[in-house]
């Protein structure tokens, strides 16, 4: 006979709720005033890149998704010790990489895609190995799209080149307030 766990379902449905309400427009509810407008950007920047509405629509999608996602574990108190530890210094890899993408964009020519890139990869498979066990591998392969699109090397220059800049000065400003704040 299979254990029954009210908690795991109703955490279970909770996931699936947020899921499919995932959207710019429903971001608002669950994100911040900073938060969204740095979303926002991100999408502009993504649909300027690829040419491509629903491609960022999507991007930014999965990225909300995986978001709110963590967010549910992580107030549900599903992860454990080992995992907290692990989450925390994802959060570390994560401010250390805003840092550097707002040190690139303040002092002129010492952007480097790769650093960058490889900061977002570090990430990408700190965040993996923390819902490993937690999330489907549909959620796995949303993280790995957010990540690997923004990771890019090709979006990463544009974004720090002379088209983008308006773009990147609103993430710049955003990124710093958020990081100001200790919300990221």
């Amino acid at each position: 006979m299979e254990p029954f766990s009210s908690k795991s379902l109703a955490l279970q449905a909770e996931k699936k709720l947020l899921s499919k309400m995932a959207g710019r427009s429903v971001a608002h509810l669950f994100i911040d005033e900073t938060s969204s407008a740095v979303l926002d950007e991100l999408y502009r920047v993504s649909k300027e890149y690829t040419h491509s509405r629903p491609q960022a629509q999507r991007v930014i999608k999965d990225l909300i998704k995986v978001a709110v996602k963590v967010a549910v574990l992580h107030r549900s108190g599903c992860f454990g010790p080992s995992e907290l530890a692990l989450a925390a210094r994802f959060r570390q890899k994560l401010q250390q990489g805003a840092m550097t993408a707002l040190s690139f964009g303040e002092v002129d020519f010492t952007f480097e895609a790769a650093v960058l890139t490889g900061l977002l990869t570090e990430c990408r498979d700190m965040l993996l190995e923390l819902v490993e066990h937690h999330l489907t591998p549909k959620s796995h392969n949303r993280i790995r799209h957010v990540f690997d699109h923004f990771s890019d090397p090709g979006l990463l220059t544009a974004l720090y080149g002379p088209d983008f800049t308006q773009h990147l000065g609103k993430i710049c400003d955003g990124l710093r307030k958020m990081l100001d704040e200790g919300k990221l």
